[in-house]
């Protein structure tokens, strides 16, 4: 039996009313809920509860990949067009490189559900080994963007997120990722 090493992932929900607790954050364990079922590493969790500020955004997804030195870091909430929601600018102002796909392939999935997934600002990027991605805020949306559309028979019909995070973690040096197949398949190519 292979042994599997941690993987650190970062988890970030930015609101206004829940980091001040008029309401309970739904994004986080949702989040640390699907990673659950989806990674078979065991998982180290730096997690973060905070506002729509765009320099503590920075901030946190700053300590989260350099400090922290997390693989992958998910942002929950702050991605549509209201004034307060600056997650995807706090994003591009820390990464390296930007992933345009991600964005792309999350309203794909989102469009399946619903006709205002075109109002959907999110965005991905790298920041040194640490791949960045902002996910919807709601519990549906995260788990249908990174899970994917599945037909009535459970077949994927749309491939979601992370059935690509692995890979990508893998080209910019971050830990290897192992999923179960049941609830998301990472592809990587075959080895020649």
């Amino acid at each position: 039996m292979q042994c599997l090493s941690e993987i650190k992932i970062g988890l970030i929900s930015t609101s206004d009313r829940a980091s001040k607790g008029i309401y309970a954050d739904e994004g986080i364990p949702a989040l640390r809920s699907w990673l659950k079922r989806a990674v078979k590493n065991p998982i180290h969790f730096s997690e973060a509860l905070i506002p729509d500020e765009q320099q503590e955004i920075e901030t946190t997804l700053k300590r989260m990949a350099d400090k922290d030195s997390c693989d992958l870091i998910f942002t929950t909430g702050g991605t549509g067009p209201a004034l307060r929601d600056i997650t995807p600018e706090a994003t591009l102002a820390v990464i390296d490189k930007e992933m345009p796909g991600f964005g792309e392939q999350m309203r794909q999935i989102s469009l399946h559900y619903v006709p205002t997934a075109i109002l959907s600002r999110q965005t991905a990027g790298i920041r040194g080994k640490c791949l960045i991605v902002n996910l919807p805020g709601r519990p549906k949306a995260i788990e249908e963007t990174l899970g994917g559309v599945r037909d009535e028979s459970g077949n994927i019909v749309v491939h979601g997120l992370f059935s690509a995070i692995p890979y990508c973690i893998d080209l910019i040096g971050g830990g290897f990722i192992e999923t179960d197949e049941t609830a998301c398949k990472a592809f990587r190519p075959k080895q020649k």
